[in-house]
């Protein structure tokens, strides 16, 4: 017996016709859809394609997902190895640090992370300036690669979304006077950015668990 899947839908429109947006293959058989799957795909792809509005990087990194995951789920992870954020200090607020992004002079950020052991995901909520609004989030999950690719260490995914914020700064009060910049004018290295730091955190859990030595070192317990 089928499930009752979308009729709900149906009830509510009085025809079993799609939505707009929906195919299944019920009402919408291979032969017909397999145009629509190949206009899809294309040999060249623009960087705004890609990274226009949510900028995704991957990759596979020689180190159990449990011990990945410890080391990214505490905040100072990131002093080692993001390319500018430096000086972490602990703010008033319980779990909100206070760092430096030295993308730009005398840019203060403020991170707060969230993580959940069982799913191994990992959010850093950011922002520049002030620590009351962080909308700059971080997605990041690390896989178990024997469950994906069939051997030992871990995947990461890591996501941005483009927040409208990038485009128009909201607490300009806050921004040091003699700073130029604003975060969102770098959206478009982004992808090539975070593939950088991608490597960098693919490096350093690599030489550890390589060596012998704890991915979590001794100065973060």
């Amino acid at each position: 017996m089928s499930l009752p899947a979308l009729d709900d839908i149906v009830t509510h429109t009085g025809t079993t016709e799609p939505i707009d947006g929906v195919i299944r293959i019920e009402t919408a058989p291979l032969e017909q859809t397999a145009g629509v799957f190949f206009s899809k795909m294309r040999s060249v792809y623009s960087h705004e394609d890609v990274f226009g509005q949510y900028c995704t990087v991957n990759d596979y990194v020689d180190c159990p997902p449990d011990e990945l995951f410890e080391y990214l789920s505490d905040t100072r992870s990131l002093e080692e190895w993001t390319y500018t954020l430096r000086d972490f200090t602990p703010t008033d607020e319980p779990g909100l640090w206070q760092a430096y992004d030295r993308l730009l002079p005398d840019t203060t950020i403020y991170t707060r992370t969230f993580s959940n052991s069982q799913a191994r995901t990992v959010d850093y909520h950011c922002a520049w300036d002030q620590g009351k609004h962080l909308w700059m989030i971080y997605i990041m999950r690390v896989l178990d690669a024997q469950t994906v690719l069939d051997k030992p260490g871990s995947v990461v995914l890591w996501t941005n979304c483009r927040h409208p914020f990038y485009d128009e700064n909201p607490y300009p009060e806050a921004a040091p006077e003699q700073r130029s910049g604003w975060v969102g004018d770098f959206w478009d290295l982004f992808g090539a950015g975070h593939g950088l730091e991608l490597n960098n955190l693919k490096s350093i859990a690599e030489y550890r668990h390589r060596n012998g030595l704890p991915v979590t070192p001794a100065w973060m317990r």
